[in-house]
């Protein structure tokens, strides 16, 4: 009875996020070696059910950087990073893409089973993720900056109450398609549809003012905030892209964002319907 008791105490407390999020837009950005794990993966995308059976809207960008890597590796192709981004000739945008379009099926398949109605889409069809050439200071190759996005493509997909499960690839007006970074371009789209929220998942609690101390975890930062403890070397190595594709998605209109541990279950559930919430959420 006890137990009863406190699962509808847990409904009751998620009764107010229900309402305010009815029908507005989720963007959650889903990647690294944590997609690759089908137990944490199954966990995710139950989540997201729920949300679009909840009444929300939820989109999913999803990287694949891993298995990307592995692949290069078992074909004996040398894997080389600038500044985060992945040298791109186009033996390695086949690689890329091909890897990208087989994490989308298997994403896409699993929603599907799970009774909700997903859709997979490839940034570089119908001029969905915009790109130009990315500027280096060396030739990255095949590697994309973003310069828009059609959003009408993806509310199309959200109307009919289906969730868009999005591959980060770009195309470019001189026609070459082009390797997009998840992080920025999960940024962008969230920009472009005014999303009520933008989430991260990782595979770390959040944001440690110290990363020794577990108790330093920060569970709120600003803009200003996140500038100076990426200036300060306390956000570090891989935590970088992803906060600054927060705050540029909250200079672009996108009301808050979060940094959510995937590993944690219904960690997404958890940030959303719950007062507390259990990661770093970065505000204007």
């Amino acid at each position: 009875m006890e137990e009863a008791i406190r699962k509808a105490d847990v409904l009751i407390e998620a009764l107010p996020y229900i309402k305010k999020f009815h029908k507005k837009t989720i963007v959650i950005k889903y990647g690294g070696s944590i997609l690759g794990e089908e137990k944490i993966r199954a966990g995710v995308l139950e989540d997201i059910v729920f949300l679009s059976f909840m009444g929300l809207r939820p989109v999913l960008v999803h990287g694949g950087g891993p298995n990307i890597s592995g692949r290069m590796r078992s074909s004996g192709k040398k894997t080389e990073f600038v500044d985060g981004m992945r040298v791109t000739d186009q033996e390695t945008l086949n690689i890329v893409e091909e890897e990208l379009q087989n994490l989308n099926d298997i994403i896409v398949k699993e929603i599907n089973e799970l009774g909700a109605k997903a859709v997979g889409l490839n940034g570089k069809d119908e001029k969905l993720i915009q790109v130009e050439k990315k500027k280096a200071k060396i030739d990255l190759g095949l590697v994309g900056c973003i310069t828009g996005i059609n959003s009408e493509l993806i509310k199309e997909e959200l109307k009919k109450d289906r969730i868009a499960v999005i591959l980060p690839m770009g195309a470019g007006k001189d026609k070459k398609v082009y390797n997009v970074n998840a992080d920025e371009a999960a940024a962008s789209i969230a920009s472009a549809l005014e999303a009520e929220k933008f989430v991260l998942l990782t595979n770390v609690k959040g944001i440690l003012r110290n990363p020794e101390d577990a108790h330093s975890f920060l569970s709120t930062l600003n803009i200003n905030e996140a500038h100076g403890l990426i200036e300060e070397n306390v956000i570090q190595q891989g935590m970088i892209p992803k906060v600054k594709a927060c705050i540029l998605a909250l200079e672009k209109g996108v009301k808050k964002t979060h940094i959510v541990d995937a590993r944690t279950p219904h960690g997404l559930l958890l940030e959303i319907f719950t007062d507390k919430g259990i990661g770093t959420e970065i505000v204007r």
